[in-house]
């Protein structure tokens, strides 16, 4: 266990944080599972009306380091080939 002031305090941020990055995780996760179904239903009016806010739900992740950005842009480039293919 700490025992110095400082490690008191960092450990308490640490997990305000942990709290907060798995939430934003969890957003980006359901986001991505989202997309896939409208793409294996082949609803392509539906997977392109959600593709921005995917796109944005991305780009937020990799801002705020949870993901690598280049992760984020591969994701994005993937799911606009399947649903071109639709």
């Amino acid at each position: 266990m700490a025992n110095t002031k400082s490690a008191i305090k960092r450990i308490r941020r640490i997990s305000k944080q942990t709290s907060v990055n798995k939430a934003r995780k969890s957003r980006y996760k359901n986001a991505l599972k989202k997309m896939n179904l409208l793409i294996e239903k082949k609803n392509k009016s539906e997977a392109v009306k959600f593709l921005p806010k995917l796109n944005s739900e991305l780009m937020k992740v990799a801002k705020s380091g949870i993901i690598k950005k280049q992760n984020a842009s591969r994701n994005v480039s993937r799911i606009s080939k399947k649903i071109s293919l639709i």
